[in-house]
Parts: structure tokens; C-alpha cells; sequence
């Protein structure tokens, strides 16, 4: 919430590419951040559609992971979720279009995950030992290491990654639609974004769908996972 006063601020100032570059290379800077966040979205859902259950990465409240997982994304990369989570505020953050803004942003994403990798890597030592420093010599921390790839022990699941990264899609619908909001709001301009528009709906309704099979059903639900 600390940077929402900044983005106030870089709003004023967000057409400025549209100015010097025009309307169609602004459009295509759009689609390329919207392309940003959706890629930091697919990293998440092929990490939890294989992820069992019990695994570092899948827990919300403090450290609870009863295996370590260094299959699949984890044997590329060590925090292949907050890499995700990096792409999407990336493709945010760009689509604003105010450099100094997308600095200050990279660098607040990256001092508040350094504590939480170090606190995570710190919990993980201590539970498995050296099995778990043999796995981080060997594995990066946030830059993935293709040549690393092992095929995961389970098979894809595209219902977890539904269940478990519905509100991740539809955070980024409704970001990037109020984005285009309150650039236009904060530029003087009083004209509607049919696409965005759109966009809003359709997410909104799959968003809604996926939260009531969720919670009403258990469409979703994999054992073990």
C-alpha cells in the first residue's frame, strides 16, 4: 500500500509514451505488459497444477512444507512462485509507462521477497538438512537454469492450478483495467475502453465461476495435491 501514493503520482504522467510515440506503439506496449503478467501467471499454474501437497511454496500461513519438491519448476529454480509473482507486478508496473516509477517498484518488490526467500531458505536448511543445501548448490535462486529441467513426479493438474491461481488471473484483469482507468482519469481524458471493458467482464465471470466450484463443490479438489 506504501507504493499507491507513487503510482497516484506516475498516473499524471502516464501518457507521455502515447505523446512521443504515438497510439499504435502505445497499444502495442499494452498487449506486450499484459503478455508480461500472463506469463508470470503461467509460471505459477505449471508450478502448483505439478506441486503435491506439502510442499514449500503452497503454504500461506508461515512455513509448513512436509517434502521438499525438486522436481519440475523446482529443479530450474529454487522460488519459481515469487519469480511469477515478479512477472505479473512487472507487466503492471511497465504498463504504466513512467520509468522512475517501474524502478522504484522493481526495487520494493525485490528488499520485501529478499526477506521472505532468506526466511524460507533459512526454514527449509534446518528441516532438510543437507539434503536441501545438495539441492541449492545446484539451483538458482530467481533465474531459471533450463539445462536443470527434471520431469516432475505427478502429472499435470489443471484443476489445482484453477483452484489454486483463479484470483492471480482475475487480480490481473482488474489491475490492468483500473490502470487504464486511472491513466486516462489522471490525464484529463473522459473516453471509455471498450476492450478493457471486455476484459473485466469476462474475468470477472471466470473468476466468479471458479470461486463457487471452489467453495460450493468439489469439481476442484485433487487428492494429494
Amino acid at each position: 500500500m506504501l507504493i499507491l501514493p507513487i503510482l497516484l503520482v506516475a498516473l499524471t504522467d502516464a501518457d507521455w509514451l502515447e505523446r512521443i510515440a504515438g497510439d499504435a506503439f502505445e497499444d502495442g506496449w499494452e498487449v506486450f505488459c499484459f503478455l508480461v503478467s500472463l506469463a508470470g501467471l503461467a509460471i505459477r499454474c505449471i508450478t502448483v497444477g505439478y506441486a503435491p501437497a506439502g510442499t514449500s511454496g503452497r503454504n500461506t500461513n508461515g512455513q509448513k512444507a512436509r517434502v521438499l519438491n525438486i522436481t519440475g519448476m523446482y529443479s530450474i529454480i529454487r522460488h519459481p512462485l515469487y519469480l511469477g509473482n515478479f512477472l505479473i507486478g512487472l507487466g503492471m508496473v511497465l504498463f504504466v509507462g513512467v520509468w522512475w516509477f517501474a524502478l522504484i517498484a522493481i526495487l520494493a518488490f525485490w528488499l520485501y521477497y529478499e526477506r521472505i526467500m532468506a526466511a524460507e531458505e533459512e526454514f527449509l536448511e534446518g528441516k532438510f538438512g543437507d539434503c536441501y543445501l545438495h539441492w541449492a548448490e545446484r539451483i538458482p535462486a530467481i533465474l531459471p537454469r533450463i539445462s536443470n529441467w527434471q520431469r516432475p513426479d505427478l502429472p499435470f493438474s489443471v484443476r489445482n492450478a484453477l483452484k489454486r491461481e483463479y484470483s492471480g488471473f482475475f487480480l490481473i484483469i482488474a489491475s490492468f483495467s483500473l490502470l487504464d482507468i486511472g491513466e486516462d482519469v489522471s490525464c484529463g481524458k473522459c473516453e471509455s475502453n471498450w476492450i478493457y471493458g471486455t476484459i473485466f467482464l469476462v474475468g470477472l465471470a471466470v473468476y466468479v465461476t471458479l470461486r463457487t466450484l471452489k467453495k460450493k463443490t468439489k469439481i476442484l479438489h485433487v487428492e494429494g495435491r
